[in-house]
């Protein structure tokens, strides 16, 4: 039985130091599969020996060494196969010495880091595997966590994540930095997959609770690491700001009794002035880079117009307006057209926006989407026009899988016209 505190110690050192290890192993065997393998390897060597010789004086750094040790002794194996694949056996023998000569430097830690965000990251792999296969490889979490904070089944995110690693394998992905031609794309897919582990702990879209905290802290960390290793990159900063920015309002968005409370009802003095700070610098830092800003920099634009507010009324809805024309004409989506529609309705009254809404309602992507009706069911409401609205958020209540936000639009439907 392992001691308990020692246990919290194992894995608060492996939640903070498990993906430079998987990362510098990742570059001596070229498989990230084998190298989470042998991380593992390393952390169960921990559990079993730390209680007994103590914690290290440098835990992360006796992780690292057990780890890499179990690596060099992976590629010794692989020089017995030199007879039958010898330029195996020679590149084992170069990263053999190699790796023996030096220890990484706080420059290769980070190359190495930043590879490995590419490869979890990479294109090859569905948006649900790249999801799991980042929490695991870059957040440390366990695949029971993971599965957790998506209410589903360990055996299910298990199979995810094997999927992933094999079709990297198969489609032999290379561990290096991508080429210049690809550098946006690839870029792209990591800043998609990191802002969608926030969304969903920002607004989960399934389960009994509005918010998933430890999702949104986790996309936050792999945000802040990715600007260390990208500076120079504008719409990394861009998207830091945007999550900072909205994670300062996580303390108002719920009740004492956990429902949710939306924007305009929400108490400003509850949000954290140290997140907005950390954002509006973010935003401030995608600006200094030059260049017009990208889709997650504009973004950040709405969420600090809110954050500048400091009441409801004294929101700059026409400026937010004039971001979601510029933001639809650099990333069109009906999503867009659905939040423009909302600026409008605040800043010029809901009957225009009402009309853009009904367009939208031909578009089959929003189908199942139960924002639409719900925003729809608002704009009615503010007309007036209360039996429609009520329609409208009873239909978005159908579709809304979260419970809480089931709930929620449930009572504004009860609620109109009285």
């Amino acid at each position: 039985m392992v001691d308990a505190d020692i246990q919290r110690s194992v894995e608060a050192v492996w939640r903070i130091e498990s993906a430079k290890i998987i990362a510098k192993l990742s570059r001596m065997l070229r498989d990230v599969g084998l190298a989470e393998e042998l991380a593992q390897d390393a952390l169960i060597a921990a559990l079993e020996q730390w209680p007994r010789s103590g914690v290290p004086h440098n835990p992360g750094a006796w992780l690292m060494t057990t780890a890499k040790n179990r690596a060099l002794d992976q590629l010794r194996r692989f020089k017995l196969l030199r007879r039958k694949h010898p330029m195996i056996a020679q590149e084992a023998e170069l990263l053999t010495e190699d790796t023996a000569a030096h220890e990484s430097t706080d420059e290769e830690v980070g190359d190495d880091l930043l590879r490995l965000i590419f490869i979890a990251c990479h294109p090859v792999l569905s948006t649900d595997a790249r999801v799991a296969l980042t929490l695991r490889l870059l957040g440390g979490l366990t695949t029971a966590e993971i599965a957790r904070a998506f209410l589903l089944t360990e055996p299910t995110i298990g199979q995810r994540i094997v999927r992933a690693k094999r079709a990297l394998t198969e489609a032999h992905v290379p561990f290096e930095m991508p080429r210049a031609e690809q550098r946006a794309i690839r870029l792209a897919s990591v800043l998609e997959v990191i802002y969608l582990i926030f969304n969903e702990g920002y607004a989960a879209t399934t389960g009994g609770e509005w918010m998933r905290p430890s999702l949104c802290e986790e996309a936050l960390r792999l945000g802040r690491i990715l600007a260390e290793l990208t500076p120079e990159e504008p719409e990394v900063h861009g998207l830091v700001a945007l999550m900072e920015i909205q994670a300062s309002r996580s303390a108002a968005r719920v009740d004492p009794s956990g429902e949710p409370v939306l924007l305009l009802d929400q108490d400003r003095a509850r949000w954290d002035q140290l997140l907005i700070r950390r954002g509006l610098a973010a935003l401030e830092r995608a600006a200094g880079l030059g260049g017009a800003l990208g889709p997650y920099a504009l973004q950040a634009t709405v969420a600090a117009c809110h954050a500048r507010a400091r009441t409801a009324q004294e929101t700059d809805w026409v400026r937010i307006v004039a971001l979601y024309d510029a933001l639809a004409q650099l990333a069109p989506s009906p999503i867009v057209d659905l939040n423009r529609a909302v600026a409008i309705s605040m800043a010029f009254g809901p009957l225009g926006a009402l009309q853009i809404v009904d367009a939208l309602g031909n578009d089959s992507r929003l189908a199942n989407y139960h924002l639409l009706p719900s925003v729809r069911g608002d704009l009615l409401e503010k007309l007036g026009r209360f039996e429609e609205a009520r329609t409208e958020f009873t239909r978005a209540a159908a579709l809304a899988q979260n419970a809480r936000e089931r709930a929620l639009l449930r009572r504004r439907a009860a609620a109109c016209g009285t």
